[in-house]
């Protein structure tokens, strides 16, 4: 099942409802995608929703593996 390991979000149930009102039962699945993040100097895999990953990154707390090499690359 597909959770997001930092958020908590989940599957949701509810219905889908046509033209004619008729209700039939549906999954709201998250967009969730296994990531590889770097949290304090270490690599980390974990389930990640993609909302997670934009405030993750708009707060600073982690980077991607693009900028922590282009981070390397500059430091030597």
């Amino acid at each position: 099942m597909a959770v997001c390991e930092i958020t908590g979000k989940g599957k949701m149930y509810g219905h889908n409802v046509s033209f004619s009102q008729r209700h039939t039962r549906k999954v709201f699945k998250p967009n969730v995608s296994k990531r590889t993040l770097i949290i304090n100097g270490q690599k980390v895999k974990c389930n990640v929703s993609t909302s997670a990953l934009r405030t993750l990154k708009k707060k600073g707390l982690i980077e991607s593996p693009k900028e922590a090499a282009a981070k390397k690359k500059a430091n030597k």
